[in-house]
């Protein structure tokens, strides 16, 4: 799960120097493709690493380029892997400490049966935090995902497949608050808990919801 404190600079930056140190650079499109990024924001990327001196190009013959990444880049490559490192250590934290205390609110509830909606890393993070309790993650509930199972959890790809559940956790985390106000739709509002570290705002409804989920 990306850490929302990182800017999308610093992954971009992470992947295209990343990619230049394994040699995997053989182009700006090959770049552009390893960092998601557009072709043209590759290109800008390229040339203010080569300001930086962060990266030097060599060209090749039949208008090749060569990259290669400089002492200086290798110097920026770590600084922005510690970050990264950093970064998901504390998400991690953040996300098992919130789950933590949803499923113990399920336990309090008398929930036993309950569900997810949406297959990600908070949803393996809410799946761990199950191990220590008597509660049940019986499905994950995601339209668009093409696995099978997640952390052992099946995935069905609407909420009529879920079977009886008691409440559900929300864990997507690419659209969590359409996701919330799709599921309102056919649960008990009071039955979706929502980590805090999502921001759903519980007092307001969208009027146009074309969701994933349901």
């Amino acid at each position: 799960m990306a850490n929302r404190r990182r800017s999308l600079g610093s992954d971009a930056t992470l992947k295209i120097i990343e990619t230049i140190d394994r040699g995997d650079a053989s182009s700006q499109r090959a770049l552009a493709k390893e960092a998601e990024i557009a072709l043209g924001m590759a290109n800008a990327y390229v040339k203010r690493f080569i300001r930086k001196g962060w990266i030097k190009v060599v060209q090749a013959p039949a208008r090749r380029y060569f990259y290669y990444v400089t002492p200086k880049g290798f110097k920026e490559k770590a600084r922005l892997t510690a970050e990264y490192l950093s970064d998901s250590f504390e998400m991690f934290r953040v996300a098992r400490n919130q789950c933590d205390d949803l499923i113990a609110d399920c336990s309090a509830l008398g929930y036993k049966r309950i569900a997810i909606a949406g297959v990600s890393d908070l949803a393996e993070i809410a799946a761990l935090s199950t191990r220590s309790s008597d509660i049940r993650i019986a499905v994950a509930i995601d339209a668009t995902s093409n696995q099978p199972e997640i952390a052992g959890i099946p995935v069905v790809h609407n909420f009529s497949e879920a079977g009886a559940i008691d409440a559900i956790i929300v864990t997507d985390i690419d659209a969590p608050q359409q996701t919330f106000e799709t599921l309102t739709k056919s649960i008990p509002e009071s039955r979706i808990l929502t980590p805090p570290m999502l921001r759903i705002d519980r007092t307001h409804r969208f009027r146009n919801v074309n969701r994933r989920i349901l």
